[in-house]
């Protein structure tokens, strides 16, 4: 394995460029899902924005994280002296499986959404949105300072819940 530790900063480079693109999908995927709700009743306008989540989901979103996660697991393999420290890497891995949850969470309402089950409103996926937002600051964060600070991390969630409630608590545009 010596010679892939030669190329392990271009793995690097790959392992950002597909997260990117990951998290492309995820803060993009929920606004689908708000146009989608709050415009139920204009079929054509639907039928686009069917498309569109299926296609973001499919063809970027989903292989992206998977290009994500094998290649920070490559990484890890490489550089198994990462896991030493004060466990900043652990909390990234912890909060990258809650960011691969979410993301099967959104084709779970792509799902639903396609076969015309509205169950959740245009607010919902609004505050939904809020959640990849939260979870890439605690990751930048661990990443960055290769600290895990417990106060960060519940700074950054109360911050990421009271968004969230704002959110919710807003006159909900189909209402209106």
């Amino acid at each position: 394995m010596d010679i892939f530790l030669e190329y392990y900063l271009w793995i690097v480079v790959f392992h950002v460029m597909a997260m990117m693109s990951w998290m492309a999908m995820l803060f993009y995927q929920p606004r689908l899902y708000v146009y989608h709700t709050e415009h139920k009743n204009k079929k054509d306008f639907v039928d686009v924005v069917k498309i569109q989540e299926y296609k973001m989901y499919k063809y970027i979103g989903l292989p992206a994280m998977w290009a994500t996660f094998i290649s920070g697991v490559f990484m890890i393999y490489l550089r198994p002296d990462l896991l030493q420290g004060d466990g900043w890497m652990e909390a990234k891995i912890v909060t990258v499986l809650i960011l691969m949850a979410y993301s099967f969470s959104l084709e779970y309402h792509r799902v639903q959404l396609e076969k015309g089950n509205f169950t959740k409103s245009g607010n919902y996926f609004r505050a939904y949105n809020e959640v990849p937002t939260v979870l890439s600051i605690l990751i930048v964060g661990y990443v960055i300072t290769k600290t895990f600070s417990i106060l960060f991390t519940i700074i950054t969630l109360i911050f990421g819940a009271f968004i969230i409630y704002k959110v919710l608590k807003q006159t909900p545009k189909d209402a209106e």
